[in-house]
């Protein structure tokens, strides 16, 4: 395919977890990929075998600021966002600033380029829920002004937005609802619960489970995240959509699991259950399933199994 006839797209939080899968993916199909981050969270290393390929440039840039891409732009991702507690409670402000004028920027400029616009959401819009499972209809219950709040406020906000977009400017735009994804590039020490689990059973130390581990959570592998939301891109569907697996265990279940798939002499202790943090975790993927033709297909521990392998590679270099 000749350059000029690729189709072009700009990925935020390129350097990210999920930003730096789907640098690859369209990479793969042959489109132009413009990635940007501002690397407060982003790993650069992530990306850096993208760098050698014409069809691959990167913006070091925080999308907060005036966002500016020259050329045609077909499509945007909007990854661009801290997403775990221990980043978000450090750097609450600029998270709160990515979710909402991040988003404004962003969707000025698929505004001003005719582009189709996903933004990445989250299910902790849902907050600690009521209901389980959780399906988009449900409006969540969540304490604006609790530590959590400025990721749950931010990400509510930026739905919002898009659906003003959306609504007022006849702009395409996607929202994708997304729950807890693992698997290769996660950061280890982001907080959460099932990296952090890896990173102690392979080094041999205790795993931290907090509050008495009942909580429940639903981790969907990343290629299957990764189609989800490529499925859902390509879809004529404005509104939110759930994409994440509805496996559901306790936190307690998992790090038993983690321990097991290592081979770790690790011991669990038990640690005070922050404030605000969900009892339960687990989506509806009815309308995914129906208007995208997808549902997850890579079971928990064969994920875990790939995950724990790749990060083997750094714990035995």
């Amino acid at each position: 395919m000749q350059e000029k006839k690729r189709k072009r797209i700009l990925i935020t939080g390129a350097a990210g977890f999920l930003g730096s899968h789907l640098c690859d993916h369209f990479i793969q199909q042959d489109f132009h990929v413009i990635g940007m981050d501002n690397l407060i969270t982003g790993d650069i290393d992530h990306i850096a075998h993208l760098f050698k390929l014409p069809n691959f440039e990167f913006y070091h840039h925080d999308v907060s600021k005036f966002v500016h891409v020259p050329g045609d732009l077909h499509y945007i991702l909007h990854f661009a966002s801290p997403a775990s507690p221990i980043d978000y409670l450090k750097i609450p402000i600029q998270t709160l600033k990515v979710g909402s004028l991040g988003t404004h920027n962003l969707l000025g400029l698929a505004k001003s380029k005719k582009a189709r616009i996903l933004v990445a959401s989250t299910s902790e819009v849902y907050g600690d829920p009521l209901v389980s499972p959780q399906s988009e209809e449900y409006w969540g219950n969540v304490n604006p002004v609790g530590p959590r709040g400025v990721y749950d406020e931010a990400k509510r906000f930026q739905e919002a937005m898009t659906m003003a977009y959306h609504n007022t400017h006849q702009l395409e735009t996607r929202i994708a609802r997304i729950f807890n994804t693992f698997g290769p590039r996660m950061r280890l020490h982001d907080g959460r619960a099932l990296p952090t689990f890896i990173s102690q059973a392979l080094k041999g130390k205790d795993l931290t489970v907090f509050g008495t581990g009942l909580q429940t959570r639903s981790f969907c592998y990343v290629t299957d995240q990764i189609d989800g939301i490529c499925k859902l891109l390509f879809s004529d569907y404005a509104l939110p959509v759930n994409i994440g697996n509805p496996d559901e265990m306790t936190l307690l279940d998992m790090a038993k699991e983690i321990i097991e798939l290592t081979g770790s002499s690790s011991k669990i202790v038990f640690e005070e259950l922050p404030v605000d943090d969900p009892k339960q975790r687990r989506p509806d993927i009815s309308k995914a399933k129906t208007l995208l033709n997808w549902s997850p297909r890579v079971s928990r521990k064969e994920g875990l199994e790939k995950t724990i392998a790749y990060y083997k590679t750094f714990f035995n270099s």
